[in-house]
């Protein structure tokens, strides 16, 4: 079944999967069962772990302290989505950061991204954020870069798969592990994640966690589904930090196979597949996870609730062929060169009065006002007062609207 089939079709294929398996659960494999890393192997061979133990001791530190600014700045929000024709609250606090000018849709809803700020203020001419929320977003464009740089250099041969047994940690401290296999990988050339989507996840403020449905995984956080609007093909990065309790300690940490419930987890399926078991891959504060090749759209995922609050920086090469400021700008530009306008009176008037052209005036018109103004006024000038980057191009979008309701 392809990824992207309707709505409604995938509502049939998931009552047909639960009517067909009935009261039985699909088998699932985590570290500590027989057959797991064959299993991973042969079925999930896209996923990739990258432990802990093997990133920079200082990425950790700048990336952590970063996300706990963003929280205390109130800067993570639920985001109202369309989901099977319904308009609910995301029970996940969310931000967007990315490249300056970039969005990602989602679930009917788009994204304005914080941007990155990788420059300082003075090369950009601007001022849009106070110096904390700067440099968290800086320190988030250096994970990206990290995470850039790390999924590039996996060459053919490189599987990175292999999840190591509890009792062989110490043997394993570059946390990288080699298997068997190493299937052809589909992308070439080096990778460019244009966003990062945030995630904040409290299970202790999330009034329902629902039950994961085929397998019996445990509470979901997030449920099935695959990751969208990305590039054909394009990998996913996610970072993982599971926050402290009270006691200043992680309850993630590997004490035997009953933390497996106690730490966040990821599962992951075949689409549509009730015969090949699941994998569930726990998740240490501080691991990241890659999805590669193709498994994004063969595969779908979800998240496990652990005992802890927990943040997540996926990032990704958004499809952003219509969603940046400079694209649509470019479309107001087109539709306004219809426009003449006097110099000594000010009166407009049209260029042409082709019903071709007019048609294509009305398109941009309706695309500036639905896809943009109407977006950004719902739900993304709420981090205006966060960051005020897309204040200014928004205001002139409006005034460029304006202009195509008088044409």
């Amino acid at each position: 079944v392809k990824n992207h089939c309707s709505m409604g079709e995938q509502t049939c294929q998931r009552r047909r999967l639960l009517q067909e398996l009935g009261d039985q659960k699909i088998p699932f494999l985590g570290p500590s069962d027989r057959g797991f890393q064959q299993l991973w192997d042969s079925s999930y061979f896209g996923l990739v772990l990258r432990k802990s133990c093997s990133l920079p001791a200082e990425l950790h530190s700048r990336v952590q302290a970063a996300l706990l600014t963003l929280r205390k700045k109130g800067c993570l929000l639920k985001d109202l989505v369309r989901v099977r024709d319904r308009d609910v609250f995301t029970a996940v606090s969310r931000a967007l950061l990315g490249e300056p000018g970039h969005t990602y849709r989602y679930l009917d809803t788009r994204l304005f991204a914080i941007p990155w700020h990788s420059e300082d203020a003075e090369v950009k001419g601007q001022n849009c954020c106070d110096p904390d929320l700067r440099d968290a977003c800086k320190a988030l464009w250096e994970l990206n870069t990290f995470l850039c740089s790390d999924v590039s250099q996996l060459k053919e041969g490189d599987q990175f798969s292999q999840y190591y047994h509890i009792q062989d940690r110490e043997e394993h401290a570059g946390g990288l592990g080699c298997s068997q296999t190493s299937p052809p990988q589909v992308c070439t050339g080096p990778v460019k994640f244009n966003v990062t989507l945030l995630n904040y996840m409290d299970p202790a403020q999330m009034s329902h966690l629902k039950e994961e449905p085929y397998y019996g995984m445990g509470k979901m956080a997030v449920g099935w589904h695959h990751d969208e609007n990305l590039i054909t093909h394009s990998p996913v990065a996610v970072y993982n930090y599971s926050c402290h309790d009270d006691k200043g300690k992680f309850k993630s940490d590997w004490n035997g196979s009953s933390v497996e419930k106690a730490c966040w987890r990821i599962g992951l399926k075949v689409a549509w597949d009730i015969h090949t078991p699941g994998l569930m891959l726990p998740l240490e504060s501080g691991d990241c996870y890659y999805m590669r090749d193709d498994l994004n759209n063969t595969h779908q995922h979800c998240v496990l609730a652990g005992e802890t609050a927990r943040f997540s920086s996926t990032h990704r090469v958004a499809e952003c062929s219509k969603g940046t400021l400079t694209y649509i700008q470019s479309r107001c530009q087109e539709a306004l060169s219809n426009l003449h306008t006097d110099p000594e009176t000010g009166s407009h008037s049209l260029v042409t009065l082709q019903p071709t052209a007019l048609q294509h005036c009305e398109e941009i018109h309706n695309e500036v006002e639905f896809e943009w103004l109407r977006q950004y006024w719902f739900q993304g000038q709420r981090y205006a007062r966060f960051c005020s980057w897309w204040t200014r191009p928004m205001e002139q979008l409006e005034k460029d609207w304006k202009l195509m309701e008088t044409m």
